[in-house]
């Protein structure tokens, strides 16, 4: 069984792509299942907060586990962010070496839309391939020069790290992982 974490980094992040991910993951779960008895994704939420706050505390996620207690993880999903990534940036300096330390052991990244800003703060991207929501292209450029952005790109798929295009395009992405 591969072992999936959604990441829920601290701040006003996007909600959607967390729960867009965990449900579309949960589908495919429920769909092999059916088939072959067993579920292929143990899916679980994770970040270093307890509970994190969405749309001014409307909503709210309880990871599962803090990223400090997961050994094995075999893909990684790093959900869409707020539009202020610096912020978000600062927020998460722990969720950013433990990306960096978890790739090392081969585990594989995937962001959906802005969060590519996250993965790029790491500098896992630099020199490799990436795409985000085509509104911050020039904001990306200007704060991740390394990065090879693909303006208008939908996937990205380099060494373990996968990338997606802005909006709804996740889903594309997620289904390609699938």
């Amino acid at each position: 069984m591969k072992e999936l974490v959604i990441l829920v980094p601290n701040g006003q992040n996007n909600i959607s792509s967390i729960a867009g991910s965990h449900k579309l993951f949960s589908r495919a779960n429920d769909y092999y299942k059916r088939i072959h008895n067993k579920q292929i994704f143990n899916i679980r939420l994770a970040g270093t907060a307890k509970k994190v706050d969405f749309d001014e505390g409307l909503f709210s996620v309880k990871p599962q586990a803090n990223i400090t207690e997961l050994d094995k993880v075999d893909l990684i999903v790093i959900p869409s962010l707020d539009h202020n990534y610096d912020k978000a940036i600062k927020l998460n300096p722990d969720i950013i070496d433990w990306l960096i330390e978890k790739y090392k052991e081969g585990t594989e990244i995937a962001t959906i839309c802005t969060g590519a800003f996250l993965l790029a703060a790491s500098s896992l991207l630099d020199n490799r391939k990436c795409s985000t929501h085509w509104i911050t292209e020039d904001v990306f450029k200007r704060k991740f020069p390394k990065v090879n952005l693909l303006s208008g790109g939908l996937i990205t798929d380099e060494h373990g790290i996968y990338t997606n295009g802005g909006a709804f395009s996740f889903l594309n992405l997620l289904l390609y992982l699938v």
